[in-house]
């Protein structure tokens, strides 16, 4: 095949002789946009300098000009395709079995031990020596960069009575209430008024706005096989109590620009989720602007127990498992959060980079929950870290989260993603798969408790799950989760000016860089976010060649993306194509 120079630049403003086929190539990548719009891209097109070749000038048929007609080719022609590819060899692509896993990449761990830069929750003594997991002694601390705790002797409210007022001690309300609750016998703990009425002494400011219909249908609605919680709400009740005896020092906020790691014991976590459940987290409960966390998303469960939908009542029966199950057993590990921040001075410059494409392995079948384990797996992440979990949301993330509960805590403490940001969650398990449709979502520390199916409306939580999966010297369980957010696009030919693509790659840079296993991903940013899935492979293609870090691609069930992908890498790698000069 002769080569064509021109053809060598994925995103280089296009010359005046190709803007016509650089058209073509636009309504093959963007084949749901209006005709209107597509007349507005070759506007910006024309008008910046900064736009860009589009990935599918890269395939060979492109190079023909027959753009239009590869867009128009059946599945069968595209399996043909495939089938001589294999049979001649033209594709570089890699196997699966041919990538870097957990836990034979493994960074060699040293004892267990705390630095300016990370908090540990567990006395590091007892654990390093005797494998015990006992809270670190601290002290309570009340001060913005720090997590406010509701059992904190500073977290006071104001109380009124006929003739006066005054202030007592918040934690002293919430104990008192939630004593009473962890009490109740069978014949009326599912009263869910009650539980409703404690949760107002202690956020009186929210009595006639918060609503709990969500939670009061749950409990009538759900199977008797699972209607448990006459006995749960007391355990949970219970669980959240321990607040002050299980986190006995100050909880870092991972704040924007500040990188920090925080680990903390899978018994806290459940104490927290627990207290989050009880709405008992003070300051957390306006998204004013002006509010102290405005910038952080809301942790305590309101939002998660009013306005009843059927997508409510699966999320419900998700978490309630997860209380169901560590009220029953203690889990015994530790998970980590780590903030990541890439400084400028660590930025690449991307022109000038002269590594080639990385090993490849695209797939339509699978996901990267399941074949994915052992490499870092990306969670295809809000800024707000766990997006609509609380809420109505139910796409990958928020999935994630329902299925590994543990993962909610981190919005506890993380500030909204800035652009050269990413979080990184160490120890927690996954889930099986229960079915041919059903997925699962893990991260390394925390753990899987459930199965589940279906995406969005179709969501169906599907039953407990049983991992087995090692752990590592801090007693996390062998797998990692990336947390990076992907641009969203309000018109999809914004995202081919070269300010948005450099945007893409510092971001998914930030979160490979770094030793460690292989990277498995899919179609990050594109959906609702409206993202180019050939552009973000691409993307991704070039963070993982800056790192030398292969890439397992997933595009669920979209043989015509494995087809394109397919090619584009041969191409890159036959012409030994460097990230610079893909640029």
């Amino acid at each position: 095949m002769e080569s064509n120079k021109s053809s060598r630049f994925l995103f280089s403003p296009p010359e005046m002789d190709r803007r016509n086929n650089s058209d073509q190539m636009k309504a093959v990548l963007q084949p749901e946009e209006k005709k209107e719009e597509h007349e507005q891209e070759r506007e910006h097109k024309e008008d910046s300098s900064e736009a860009s070749r589009y990935v599918r000038s890269f395939l060979p048929s492109d190079r023909e000009g027959s753009c239009a007609a590869a867009e128009t080719c059946s599945a069968a022609e595209g399996g043909e395709l495939m089938k001589s590819q294999k049979e001649d060899g033209s594709s570089s692509c890699c196997s699966l079995s041919d990538l870097k896993t957990l836990p034979k990449c493994q960074n060699k761990l040293g004892s267990l031990s705390f630095s300016g830069t990370h908090a540990v929750f567990v006395d590091v003594n007892s654990f390093n020596h005797r494998g015990e997991l006992k809270a670190q002694h601290g002290q309570d601390m009340w001060l913005s960069h720090l997590v406010k705790m509701p059992s904190s002797h500073s977290s006071v409210m104001t109380t009124k009575s006929m003739l006066m007022s005054s202030q007592v001690n918040r934690w002293e309300v919430i104990s008192k209430k939630l004593n009473a609750l962890s009490k109740k016998t069978t014949a009326n703990v599912c009263d869910v008024e009650s539980r409703q009425e404690a949760i107002f002494k202690y956020n009186p400011k929210y009595k006639g706005q918060w609503s709990f219909d969500a939670l009061a249908t749950f409990v009538k609605c759900v199977p008797q096989t699972e209607n448990y919680f006459s006995i749960l709400f007391p355990k949970i009740a219970a669980l959240a109590l321990k607040l002050p005896e299980y986190v006995k020092k100050a909880i870092p906020l991972l704040q924007r620009g500040q990188p920090l790691s925080i680990t903390l014991s899978q018994v806290q976590i459940s104490c927290l989720l627990a207290n989050a459940f009880f709405c008992t987290f003070p300051h957390r409960n306006t998204t004013n602007n002006n509010a102290e966390y405005s910038n952080y998303p809301s942790i305590n469960f309101t939002s998660l127990f009013g306005k009843w939908t059927e997508r409510k009542k699966e999320k419900l029966r998700a978490i309630m498992h997860y209380f169901n199950v560590v009220t029953e057993n203690k889990p015994r590990g530790l998970v980590t959060f780590e903030r990541r921040v890439l400084r400028d001075t660590d930025i690449p410059n991307w022109r000038s980079c002269k590594e080639k494409m990385p090993k490849l392995h695209v797939t339509s079948e699978g996901s990267i929950e399941t074949e994915g384990t052992g490499l870092l797996q990306v969670d295809f992440a809000s800024s707000w870290i766990g997006g609509g979990v609380l809420g109505s949301g139910l796409v990958q993330e928020e999935i994630l989260f329902l299925m590994n509960p543990e993962l909610i805590v981190s919005r506890l403490f993380t500030e909204k993603l800035a652009d050269n940001e990413c979080l990184i969650v160490t120890g927690r398990s996954l889930m099986n798969l229960c079915g041919r449709r059903y997925r699962c979502f893990s991260v390394s520390g925390s753990q899987q408790f459930s199965c589940y199916s279906g995406f969005g409306d179709t969501f169906e939580w599907a039953g407990p799950h049983y991992d087995n999966l090692q752990r590592d010297k801090w007693q996390r369980l062998q797998r990692q989760i990336l947390a990076i957010d992907a641009l969203h696009f309000r018109h999809g030919h914004e995202q081919y000016n070269m300010i948005k693509v450099t945007r893409e790659l510092n971001k998914a840079y930030c979160g490979f860089k770094g030793h460690g296993p292989d990277i498995a991903t899919g179609k990050w940013g594109c959906g609702a976010f409206n993202g180019d899935p050939q552009l973000k492979a691409v993307i991704q293609l070039m963070a993982a060649a800056m790192v030398r870090r292969g890439l397992a691609f997933f595009t669920f069930q979209d043989d015509k993306l494995k087809q394109d992908l397919t090619q584009i890498h041969h191409l890159l790698v036959t012409e030994g194509t460097t990230v610079g000069e893909s640029l």
